[in-house]
Parts: structure tokens; C-alpha cells; sequence
């Protein structure tokens, strides 16, 4: 049987026109990964909507029935080291990499998501068009703003295009550099029609998204995910999910909860989803409705949530529901530290909070954290132990996980312009072996990772020779320093991009792509630390 006969649709696509113009979605990963992803499923319920696209999906391992000659091609690009099967995807369809080699013939290259949003310079080589921001109201005005200049020849197309508010054309803006392994001088458009900056979108509406399809095959299986909230009021100064997706923005009661009944008619497994999903203002009454006798089958899982929300209320319920565990992000167990980043919390409410979990019937609380965060010293390391101790002795039974990565810089943050500690890594093994004697649970992620992401999230244009080596090298931070012998002289040092400091004045490759707030309120923000 095959994959996609397995889905059950929450939408009614529609037949295409005879003139509809094919469409290739694509998912850079399996089938499995790509179809669990919230915002693959939204983009591809509204191209399937509209009559005047035909539309297929592609993944890796999987596709349906491809046009012969697309028109446009995209990609829905959610994690940093996929861009090695989006280029395996480019070379299946024979399409040249780069799209200053592909003529008219060619489909035009689209992509958006959270890395091209955040950062698209080291990938701005593979495509023709970078959509930046939310998909609401962006992908419609996008495809509209084609149908225009649909018979046009490329280079109108791209101009075209680059007028449409968050359509960001990478090949119309030329990067100056001081030297070729210097800072960046300039970035300017290349002709007068072309805006000097481009803004992210940014949807304002009252509804948010749920899923559009329900399979077995997803990596949840069978999951129904429903968007409660987006963004997150809390602004950690490091946060990419809080400050790229500004302003914080709730799905209203009227909308969640028939979404919810929508969803429950194909499956009995629902996720909440949101970076603080507690945080919505009516969530006492989203738990009443859904604590009520004809929910009890109803399996429900929550994204992490806001660890002063953790009520024993919220633990039964979610206890009831076929849920044993909840996931609190606490940064730190250092107050100090918490208070540079701009975490708002106490370890009296994180001690509460597992104590509330234990009491409401829950059986494990998983805590993320962070190593090497500015400001950090060995003491706050000490710190983050002690907390921990504290909440096994508080919660005896309870299972307690602690996940801890390195701090890695993003753009579009008030702590974009530090770099990676190097102490981290230290950091991290400490913790692992003070953790491992108290029987805490340790799940540290990579430091070499880390390094990578930073490489990737805060780097510009002349990374992309070197992604093309490291692809046939492999993803280590071995083979990144290979390639990165192998270009010197090209582009800076590993260090400069992965853990150097950055000047507040020195320009930087994301200049020309606005987030929602100004570079002025982002300075202010760092400043507020005391760094």
C-alpha cells in the first residue's frame, strides 16, 4: 500500500485547470520526517487548493507523479544540514545547483521555512527565490505575482517578483567584501528597481495552523497538530523561535477549539504546539474543555511549556490524557545567568514545578539547558548541578532528564554578534560526569554540532563553495576544517564565523533582510545585560 493512500485529508483539494502551473513541493528528508512538519503541510494544502496550480510532492525517498517540466520548484527547508539532499533532490531533477546557470528552461528554484528566514546567505547560491516569514498571506501573493509575468523570460520574472513584500531575490544584491577573507563592505541591489531591504512577513490573524493531514506514517504517528501559539512572549536574548517570529500571537478560543473537534474526527492523538503553549491567556479553559468525560480517550501531547504554568491541575490532565512527561526549558540553574538572557524564573517555581508534576501523576520531567552562555562562568555550571539535586530531592521518584547544548548564536538576536564559548565542551562533560554520580539523566547534544550550526546560522555567500566540499566529506567538524584548508584565502577562518565576538558596528550578511525588530532595539537589548 502505498504512502499517500494511507493519508487522511482534512482539506478538499481541488482539480487543477488545464493551464495550471506545475508545481514540485519538496521536502528535503523522507516522506516520515517531511510530512510530520507542520508548515510542509499548510504550504501544501493551499498550493492543492487552488486551481490554478498542479501541484506533487517530492521527498527523498518518495514522491507522487512529477510534472515533466515544472514551472516552479520548492523546497520547505527546516534543518541546517538537509541542504545536502536538497542539492541530491536538484541533481535527481537535472537541474543545475546554482541558479546563475539555469536558463529560462529551468523552473524557477523557490524555498522558505526557519534556516532561510533566519539566515539564507550560505544557500542563496541554490535559489532562484527565497520566501522570508509566515506562508499565510507570502505563498499566495508570491504565485499571483507569477501568474503576471508567467510567460516573461527569467531575468523579468526575478524583478518581477522581487517587488512582492518578503520575496527575496538573493541573485539581485551584490556582496562586497574588504578583502576575500575580510568582513563584508556592502551589500546593495543591483539595479534601482530592486528594494534595499527586503522585511519578513509576518501573519497577524487570530487563527493559526493545524494539520491538513493525518497518517500512520508520520513520525508521530498519527498525530493531529494544532498551533496554539506562536512566538513567545518571554524574549530570551538567544531565542530564535522567540525574536525572528515576533509579535507573540494567540489562536483565539473560537478557532482552537473547533480545530480540535475537526482533528478528533480522523485520529484520538492530539498535539498542542507553540514555544509556550501555557502561555496562551485562555489555556485554564482550552484544559476545563478538554478535561471533560468524552476527551478521555484523546492521547495529548504538549510542546514545551512555561515552567510557572505547571500546575497540578495541568499534570493530571495531561496524566489522564496518556501523557507521562512534560518538557521545561530552564536554561540554567544559575539565577544570574537566567537574568542575563532574560529568563524570568526562580528555582523555587522549577522545584514547584516537579513537584506539581509528581503530584498530578506524572512521571517524568524533561529539562533543557545550556552550556557556555555569555556571561557564564565554572560557578553557574556548579549552580546548574546543585539545581538539579535540589528538584530530584524535592520530586523523589520523579524521572529527571536534563538535555544540555552549547549556546550557538542566531541571527536576528540581540546575541547574534557572540560567538561559540569554547569552554563549552568542557562544560558539558563536567556536567555529564557530576550528573551521572547524582542518577540524574544526561542527554548532552554534540558540542561539534554546535559548531557546525554556528558556522552555518551566522556565516554569508562565501560559505557555499565550502558546503559543496563538505558534502562529499561528510557533516563532521572534521570535514568542515578540511574544506576550510582547502579554501584559505577564499572566506574568514572557522573562528571568525563559529567564536569570535562580533562588532556592534560591522556589517552583517543578513543587513539587507529586515526581522521585526530594528538592529537599534536588538543593541539595546544586549546592552541590558550588562555584557
Amino acid at each position: 500500500m502505498s504512502v499517500f493512500t494511507q493519508e487522511r485529508l482534512l482539506f478538499s483539494p481541488v482539480s487543477p485547470d488545464l493551464d495550471a502551473i506545475p508545481i514540485i513541493y519538496a521536502f528535503p528528508n523522507e516522506y516520515t520526517v517531511g510530512i510530520t512538519s507542520l508548515g510542509y503541510q499548510i504550504i501544501w494544502s493551499t498550493l492543492a487548493m487552488r486551481s490554478d496550480v498542479d501541484v506533487s510532492r517530492l521527498f527523498t525517498d518518495i514522491s507522487e507523479s512529477l510534472p515533466r517540466d515544472p514551472e516552479l520548484l520548492g523546497f520547505s527547508f527546516s534543518w541546517e544540514l538537509d541542504y545536502v539532499n536538497i542539492l541530491s533532490l536538484l541533481e535527481s531533477l537535472d537541474i543545475p545547483l546554482h541558479g546563475e546557470q539555469r536558463k529560462d528552461n529551468y523552473p524557477l528554484v523557490f524555498g522558505g521555512g526557519p534556516v532561510l528566514t533566519a539566515n539564507p546567505e550560505p544557500f542563496a547560491a541554490f535559489f532562484d527565490v527565497i520566501l522570508l516569514g509566515d506562508g499565510e498571506d507570502l505563498l499566495d501573493n508570491f504565485i499571483n505575482a507569477y501568474k503576471e509575468v508567467r510567460t516573461a523570460d527569467r531575468q523579468t520574472q526575478l524583478h518581477h517578483l522581487a517587488q512582492v513584500s518578503g520575496v527575496y531575490i538573493p541573485s539581485l544584491y551584490t556582496v562586497t567584501y574588504s578583502t576575500p577573507d575580510g568582513a563584508i563592505s556592502s551589500i546593495n541591489p543591483v539595479s534601482s528597481d530592486v528594494p534595499a531591504f527586503v522585511q519578513k512577513q509576518t501573519y497577524r490573524g487570530n487563527t493559526l495552523s493545524a494539520s491538513t493531514v493525518v497518517t500512520p506514517k508520520a513520525a508521530w504517528e498519527n498525530i493531529y497538530m494544532v498551533e496554539v501559539v506562536r512566538s513567545c512572549p518571554e524574549m530570551c536574548r538567544f531565542c530564535l523561535a522567540s525574536y525572528l517570529t515576533l509579535p507573540f500571537r494567540t489562536a483565539s478560543l473560537e478557532s482552537l477549539i473547533p480545530a480540535i473537534e475537526k482533528g478528533l474526527t480522523v485520529t484520538d492523538r492530539i498535539g498542542l504546539l507553540g514555544a509556550s503553549v501555557t502561555q496562551h491567556p485562555e489555556f485554564e479553559s482550552l484544559l476545563d474543555h478538554l478535561s471533560k468525560p468524552e476527551y478521555d480517550h484523546v492521547r495529548l501531547s504538549l510542546a514545551s511549556v512555561r515552567t510557572n504554568t505547571v500546575t497540578e491541575k495541568l499534570a493530571q490532565t495531561l496524566a489522564k490524557r496518556d501523557t507521562r512527561s512534560l518538557t521545561i526549558a530552564v536554561e540554567s540553574g544559575s539565577e544570574k545567568v537566567r537574568q542575563i538572557i532574560n529568563k524570568k524564573l526562580k528555582n523555587e517555581e522549577i522545584i514547584q514545578a516537579a513537584i506539581n508534576a509528581k503530584a498530578g501523576g506524572l512521571k517524568s520531567l524533561k529539562l533543557y539547558g545550556m552550556a557556555g552562555i555569555p556571561g557564564e562562568d565554572d560557578a553557574d555550571i556548579e549552580q546548574t548541578v546543585k539545581m538539579l539535586v535540589d528538584i530530584k530531592e524535592a520530586a523523589p521518584g520523579l524521572r529527571l532528564t536534563f538535555g544540555c547544548s552549547s549556546f550557538v548564536p542566531k541571527s536576528h538576536t540581540p546575541f547574534q554578534w557572540f560567538g561559540v564559548n569554547k569552554n563549552a565542551e568542557k562544560r558539558i562533560k563536567y556536567l555529564e560526569k557530576k550528573l551521572r554520580t547524582q542518577g540524574i539523566e544526561f542527554r548532552p547534544e554534540s558540542y561539534n554540532w554546535s559548531v557546525i550550526q554556528a558556522l552555518i546560522s551566522r556565516s554569508d555567500r562565501r560559505l557555499t563553495p565550502l558546503l559543496e566540499l563538505t558534502r562529499s566529506y561528510g557533516d563532521t567538524k572534521g570535514s568542515y576544517k578540511r574544506a576550510f584548508k582547502e579554501l584559505r584565502g577564499t572566506l574568514p577562518d572557522l573562528d571568525y564565523y563559529v567564536h569570535q565576538n562580533w562588532n556592534l558596528d560591522q556589517i552583517l550578511p543578513w543587513q539587507h533582510l529586515r526581522g521585526p525588530l530594528p538592529q537599534e532595539t536588538l543593541i539595546k537589548h544586549l546592552k541590558e545585560t550588562g555584557l
